[in-house]
């Protein structure tokens, strides 16, 4: 980087070899090609960025790839180790089906399977296992969902037939 000192004597030769009234215009020019310049060390830097992001998404994938085909399989479910089957039903069963039967086989069915089985893990890594939540729902992690939850929720607007069979009601 030159000095004031050699910045001055440069600008001194310059004004001396192309005059006071070419000068400015030499300027501009030289602004113009520095910022050609700059625009294509920007591209270029970027060109350079996503090809190595791109390198780095193979060698993610690759490593992936591997760990999936090092993992061990996971054995399927099979019907009667953690499956409730229902009670097979005859031709003399299916021509009596009552509110009354389908309670008695209801409460059959609870009283055969009154235990309820463990699911099975999500992920295993020796004896580490993910187990899925206890309602099979997604659970939030957030810090935030104690304070979502507490926000209190505006009841969903009528639809235009509920509005109208409500209207129905009270004038008829």
């Amino acid at each position: 980087m030159p000095s004031f000192q050699d910045s001055a004597v440069i600008f001194f030769i310059a004004l001396l070899l192309f005059g006071p009234k070419k000068l400015p215009e030499l300027a501009r020019q030289l602004g113009k090609l520095m910022g050609e310049f700059r625009r294509a060390s920007n591209e270029f830097r970027m060109q350079m960025e996503d090809e190595l992001r791109i390198a780095d998404q193979e060698e993610q994938r690759k490593k992936i790839a591997a760990m999936e085909a090092a993992a061990p399989v996971t054995p399927a479910i099979t019907a009667g180790e953690n499956t409730i089957a229902p009670p097979a039903v005859t031709d003399s069963a299916a021509s009596d089906v009552t509110p009354e039967r389908i309670a008695q086989l209801t409460q059959e069915l609870v009283e055969d399977h009154s235990t309820v089985p463990m699911p099975l893990p999500i992920a295993t890594s020796g004896e580490l296992n993910l187990m899925p939540p206890s309602t099979g729902l997604p659970v939030s992690n957030s810090a935030l969902s104690p304070v979502l939850e507490s926000i209190p929720h505006t009841p969903e607007p009528e639809t235009t037939a509920e509005v109208a069979s409500s209207e129905a009601t009270h004038h008829a």
